[in-house]
């Protein structure tokens, strides 16, 4: 998937559509600008959401890739 039309996505708020879906599951707004600077520079962005055992199942899988960084935001709930 190319997401070089970013330059050209609608602005909310001073964030792309992207960063205001971002925004409302709960990331924080500077990180939301950050994750779109990286993607208008030709990264990418994986976001897992789910229970604390898929978020560290998929910890473990990036783990063994060429990845710059994570970041878990949030707050654990139990259920």
């Amino acid at each position: 998937m190319d997401y070089r039309g970013l330059e050209g996505a609608a602005v909310v708020g001073g964030v792309s559509a992207v960063g205001a879906g971002l925004v409302s599951i709960g990331i924080p707004k500077d990180s939301v600008l950050k994750y779109e600077v990286a993607l208008k520079t030709d990264k990418y962005l994986l976001v897992v959401h789910g229970t604390e055992d898929a978020v560290d199942n998929a910890k473990n899988i990036i783990a063994g890739t060429e990845h710059s960084s994570y970041t878990v935001h949030g707050e654990r709930v139990l259920a």
